[in-house]
């Protein structure tokens, strides 16, 4: 493999030297290619008729480590459902590097479930091929659906089993992120109390992703809040395609905000705030409904930290400037995030503006109909546009009883009046609420049918097709049918998801 082939550029290895452990994966007997992102392949500026066959096998699974990259565990900690682990890290990932893509971004290459590291704690490093075709399944319907994420690369079978509750075949996945910094990278450093080492983390951090704050006064300050903006308008994008991350430790909270770990994560299907399908989630304390209370306590672990940089000097006083100072960011969070949500929900319902409270109230009443009646909240949304389109039949087929969104639809027609609602600009307006109510997402039960023909089976003919089908979610045409219409309560009600480790 040639040097010009990734063109790696490794500022984390350069310049963050102590922040990580240099590492190799392990190799392993019989790499294949699973899936391989050619789109992504091109963005990133590579060669994908190089990558897609056995060379790239070998690079994706481990075997072969490309010229220039310098793979790396990283350095972190975490609170995990409330409780601070003061070392985390990467336990079977390694970054290889950092490619500059054609756009001019600096963009993170890692390997995941490529074997132990100094950071493994006991396990054994490995992954297996259902929850690493899962990150792609999800990371590339969020993709098309305009949320910031991670995506794969690239998924590599290792030929290899791995033993969870019973032996699965083993996989490797690539992932590509704008960084892999995390809330819980600077909780590493802060717990040890090694403010130096703060500093330097998030002098790396701006450099990287808020150029424009280097050097100036306030940086740090500057740096929190712009974190928090971040958060404040993914989480809102999560909550309006009703996502459910399942386990937003402060790990996987990213200082870019970009969605990171799609281990126990599922899309919701029937309208409800308390839904968590994760496994290993049994208080709620990662709900649907609870996320943006989460984003939020997140975010306060990560001013914690960077508290002695807000600070002047060590003094009380300046001290207790500090944290009055990033308790306003903190403070500020639901505003900013109230502000992405409404942003969104009158997108989806059709408006273009208005009284904030009024709307406010308006989609708050839409989305209690949902949850009264059990509505499903992809469908809800989506059918809501047919009936701006004056068909309302299939919306109100979703309820038990046909009649009863009347009253509400009557208040969102009036409101949308209020904007001007002759014939033609009723059916305009159908047409840009259908450009953001999506038809598919990542049904659960499609995805589990599709994870378990490729981990069971070998059979990789239903994930291909799912994945075609989430890389178009807004037509609903008669080759998306199958991935439109939800599974029977049956189906959803007991569903759960589990990390994958």
């Amino acid at each position: 493999m040639s040097a010009s082939t990734f063109r790696f550029d490794n500022t984390y290895a350069r310049d963050l030297q102590g922040f990580y452990a240099p590492w190799k994966p392990a190799s392993v007997p019989s790499p294949s290619l699973l899936f391989f992102n050619r789109e992504l392949t091109l963005e990133l500026g590579l060669d994908p008729e190089r990558l897609d066959g056995p060379e790239g096998a070998a690079i994706f699974a481990g075997n072969q480590v490309p010229e220039g990259a310098e793979p790396l565990a990283q350095a972190y900690a975490g609170h995990q459902f409330g409780g601070f682990s003061p070392q985390l890290g990467d336990g079977r990932a390694l970054l290889l590097g950092e490619v500059i893509d054609r756009l001019g971004r600096r963009r993170d290459i890692m390997l995941k479930g490529s074997g132990r590291t100094p950071f493994s704690r006991g396990g054994d490093g490995k992954a297996a091929v259902g929850p690493m075709l899962r990150e792609v399944l999800i990371g590339e319907a969020m993709h098309a659906l305009g949320i910031p994420t991670t995506r794969a690369l690239a998924v590599a079978g290792t030929g290899e089993p791995v033993y969870r509750e019973r032996p699965l075949p083993g996989a490797v996945l690539t992932r590509v992120a704008a960084s892999h910094l995390r809330v819980g990278t600077f909780e590493f450093f802060s717990a040890r109390r090694d403010t130096e080492r703060v500093r330097q983390l998030a002098d790396y951090a701006i450099a990287r992703h808020d150029p424009d704050l280097v050097g100036t006064t306030d940086r740090y300050l500057a740096l929190l809040r712009r974190v928090a903006q971040r958060q404040a308008a993914l989480i809102a994008q999560w909550m309006n395609v009703g996502f459910i991350h399942g386990v937003m430790n402060t790990d996987n909270v990213t200082i870019s905000g970009e969605t990171i770990d799609y281990g126990p994560c599922a899309f919701m299907e029937a309208y409800n705030p308390d839904a968590v399908f994760s496994s290993i989630d049994r208080g709620g304390r990662y709900a649907y409904g609870n996320q943006p209370l989460i984003a939020r306590w997140s975010l306060a672990r990560l001013a914690e930290t960077l508290l002695p940089l807000i600070a002047e000097d060590e003094s009380e006083g300046a001290v207790s400037k500090a944290v009055g100072r990033a308790t306003e960011v903190i403070d500020a969070f639901p505003e900013w995030y109230a502000a992405a949500l409404l942003k969104g929900q009158r997108e989806k319902l059709g408006l273009r503006g208005g009284d904030d409270e009024p709307d406010r109230a308006l989609a708050a009443d839409w989305l209690t109909l949902l949850h009264q009646y059990g509505v499903d909240f992809t469908l809800g949304w989506r059918r809501l546009a047919d009936a701006a389109d004056g068909d309302d039949m299939l919306l109100r087929s979703l309820f038990p009883q046909p009649q009863a969104p009347d009253a509400w639809l009557a208040r969102w027609r009036s409101r949308v009046e209020s904007e001007g609602g002759h014939a033609l600009e009723w059916s305009e307006r159908a047409e840009r609420m259908r450009r953001v109510n999506p038809a598919v997402i990542p049904r659960n039960h499609r995805v589990e049918e599709a994870l378990s023909a490729a981990s069971d089976k070998g059979d990789l003919a239903p994930f291909r097709r799912l994945l075609t089908a989430l890389r178009r979610p807004y037509d609903e045409t008669q080759d998306q049918a199958e991935y439109i219409e939800p599974a029977g309560a049956e189906v959803t009600a007991c569903y759960r998801t589990f990390c994958g480790t």
